[in-house]
């Protein structure tokens, strides 16, 4: 899914956590953005492989959330929040579509690499791809209730994530049909630095 969901929907993990107790209500929502939005910076460098961890981040939980119980402060929420929104980040890619350029064409069953069992995880493919309609439906149903109750610059949070998520729905074909163009003008020296997906088309032939 894509990048703005998932961070949405890490704030949103961490609104229970404001609404009862809002001393820790920063904390709360920011690693719950930070965390929904880590696993995604791999981008360029083994996407949804090297901080991707569908495994391990839902056992790291277990005792993140008990540290944040029996101790609770910003830090240990923090925390406990931050791992379980990088926990569904990975969960939601699962749902998704395989890691591919055009993924609408489902040629790819490589949705997140399970580090534990040294495989990909195969997609769901329950929303179509990434930028599809059905992945901005999420981020609009989950952007409603922050935009009530979230505070101070968690709003603005909110508005700009609902508004990149809207354009990127309306640009999502045409920037695939636009990323071989330009990663194909890449210098040799810089091409191994492409993500594998626009690399084998962009590259082909050169």
């Amino acid at each position: 899914m894509m990048l703005p969901t998932h961070a949405l929907v890490g704030m949103a993990l961490g609104l229970p956590v404001a609404l009862s107790v809002p001393e820790f209500a920063p904390a709360a929502l920011l690693a719950g953005l930070v965390g929904g939005v880590f696993p995604d910076l791999d981008l360029y460098s083994g996407h949804r492989r090297t901080l991707h961890f569908p495994t391990l981040y839902p056992i790291a939980v277990v005792p993140a959330a008990v540290s944040a119980f029996a101790a609770p402060s910003p830090a240990t929420v923090g925390l406990a929040v931050g791992l379980a929104a990088a926990a569904a980040h990975c969960r939601m890619d699962v749902y998704g579509s395989g890691l591919e350029l055009r993924p609408w064409e489902g040629n790819s069953e490589r949705a997140v690499y399970d580090h534990v069992d040294g495989e990909w995880v195969e997609p769901r493919r329950l929303v179509a791809y990434d930028g599809s309609v059905g992945d901005l439906a999420i981020s609009t149903a989950v952007a409603l209730p922050l935009f009530f109750l979230v505070e101070g610059a968690f709003v603005a949070v909110v508005v700009a994530a609902i508004a990149v998520a809207a354009t990127y729905t309306l640009l999502r074909r045409h920037l695939a049909e636009l990323a071989p163009i330009v990663f194909g003008k890449v210098p040799d020296r810089l091409a191994s630095y492409v993500p594998e997906r626009y690399r084998t088309e962009s590259t082909a032939g050169r």
